[in-house]
């Protein structure tokens, strides 16, 4: 029979006698010591060695392949024979493409594709000097208090923060008017000749569609016909009404007006340029009567015209700010209509001395963007406010709350513009930041039903002259506007909204903000944001 056996007996039993056999592994799961394979002391190891017997004699042979491989690497810089064969590859193709004229060819292709800008008109001056200033510390580490400078103030007036950023406003009275752009600031004597002849009209018919469009199909620009007039950006154009020659005169943003004439060289490629205002030259016309007489105002609150024969720029109308608008009240051109950002109207008389107005008056609105005079009624005009269009009896006028005679309704933003259409005055065109422009019957004055709606992109942004549709004034039922398309043109449509004629060329690169009809001849003028006039001739 078994002996039972005690557990310590059992331990006893199992214990080995040699401590260093206590634990007993596995010799397979034992790793050998690890080894970098680049270093010398490396060894074959008998497990290894049985590999490589187990090895293929196809795996030995690609062994020695890529020993000799590696060997050769090292003969030829360093490089395999897949990498020389790559670089042989691309020499026989550079090769081949150069003799293509591949990269000639692109070449001639990026300079033909790229715009030209054209260098006429205004030149850069050369002898800007850059002034060098120390290096700025700063007061605070320093320990230095920052210096406060403030402006005198008159008594009863408020303290309001100087903008050193805006130039002091022009002194009033007449200004020499002197070509900053000439070195012995005289005018031309060719000037008088050309600014002092009348217009004469070709024809006072209009047209039938097929004719004008074939009339506005047959004007091209040319490089020529490109300049840079002002320095800044273009708010107001007008052309000057003689048919000999083309004179145009453009206002940019701070209160430089330039002249420019096609056919004459004087200045700067026949550009002109006058400093008689401070601020953005916001409209400008000549005067329906006299040729002479160019009226501009801007917004540093100042009217002032050209007076060629005494070589000043007289003042007009004068306030303190705000200056925005203005047509003429009488055919003669002595009776005007001033509009400024305030929403105030005035009516000025030139014949009367000085320059103040002769009546104002305050509508119900916060600005006044626009006035036009009805050509044949002139007791009519039209304002354009904040989102309406009202139509005003000058006879009816008060100081306050003036009694509109009709309202042209349907805006939902702001009104940039709105004329009467130049010869009967039945028409109304609008232009809205809605991306709308409007044409409103108006044969009835008391009643103005919209007639047509035309969508038009009017995003101009902070950097652009907001666009404005204008009446071709030989071909009262068609008008022109920019275009902010990316291939830059001007477009021409008709009042039912039938798109006539799109100005498009390789010297058109730049949106045109301002644009204006020539009152007698086939021309069509359009001004950028840099300062150059584009003409369609």
């Amino acid at each position: 029979m078994p002996t039972t056996r005690t557990k310590g007996e059992v331990v006893k039993e199992l214990t080995p006698e040699n401590p260093q056999d206590a634990v007993r592994r596995s010799s397979r799961r034992t790793l050998a010591p690890k080894r970098l394979e680049y270093s010398p002391e490396a060894r074959p190891t008998e497990t290894t060695r049985r590999k490589r017997k187990s090895e293929s004699p196809e795996k030995t042979k690609q062994s020695k392949s890529v020993s000799l491989q590696t060997s050769t690497d090292q003969t030829n810089g360093g490089l395999s024979a897949y990498e020389l064969e790559r670089l042989e590859n691309i020499r026989k193709n550079q090769e081949f493409l150069s003799s293509l004229n591949i990269f000639q060819v692109t070449n001639e292709l990026k300079a033909s594709v790229r715009p030209k800008i054209p260098q006429r008109g205004l030149k850069r001056s050369q002898t800007v000097q850059i002034e060098v200033l120390p290096p700025r510390r700063s007061m605070r580490l320093q320990n230095i208090e920052a210096e406060v400078q403030q402006r005198p103030l008159d008594a009863g007036q408020r303290s309001d923060p100087v903008d050193v950023s805006r130039p002091p406003k022009k002194p009033s009275g007449p200004l020499l008017m002197q070509p900053v752009n000439m070195s012995d600031g005289k005018l031309p004597e060719q000037l008088l000749e050309v600014w002092a002849e009348s217009s004469a009209k070709e024809s006072s018919k209009r047209l039938d569609l097929k004719r004008y469009c074939s009339s506005l199909a047959n004007m091209k620009i040319t490089e020529d016909r490109v300049a840079k007039v002002v320095k800044d950006r273009v708010f107001s154009a007008a052309f000057h009404p003689c048919s000999s020659t083309v004179v145009m005169a453009a206002g940019d943003k701070w209160g430089r007006v330039g002249l420019w004439s096609l056919s004459s060289a004087w200045g700067d490629d026949g550009v002109l340029l006058f400093e008689p205002h401070s601020r953005p030259v916001a409209c400008m016309a000549f005067s329906p009567a006299n040729p002479t007489d160019l009226l501009s105002a801007s917004y540093d609150g100042s009217m002032r015209r050209v007076d060629v024969e005494k070589a000043v720029f007289a003042d007009v109308y004068e306030i303190e700010d705000g200056l925005k608008t203005f047509d003429f009240l009488s055919h003669d051109g002595m009776s005007l209509l001033v509009g400024s950002w305030y929403g105030d109207i005035a009516i000025v008389d030139r014949r009367t001395p000085g320059s103040s107005h002769e009546s104002l008056h305050s509508l119900d609105t916060k600005v006044v963007r626009c006035v036009s005079v009805h050509p044949v009624m002139k007791q009519y005009f039209a304002v354009a406010e904040n989102q309406v269009v009202n139509i005003y009896d000058s006879r009816l006028l008060k100081k306050s709350k003036c009694t509109v005679v009709c309202q042209l309704k349907g805006h939902s933003k702001s009104i940039t513009s709105a004329y009467f259409s130049p010869e009967s005055g039945n028409r109304i065109l609008t232009t809205c930041l809605d991306d709308r422009i409007r044409i409103y019957d108006t044969s009835v004055i008391t009643n103005a039903p919209l007639l047509k709606t035309i969508s038009h992109d009017m995003r101009t942004g902070r950097w652009l002259t907001k666009l404005s549709a204008v009446w071709d004034p030989k071909q009262e039922d068609c008008f022109a506007i920019g275009s902010l398309s990316r291939q830059r043109c001007v477009q021409v449509f008709h009042e039912s909204g039938q798109l006539l004629h799109t100005f498009r060329d390789e010297n058109l690169t730049t949106v045109q903000s301002v644009v204006a009809f020539h009152p007698t001849r086939p021309v069509l003028m359009g001004g950028n944001a840099s300062g150059r006039l584009h003409v369609f001739t």
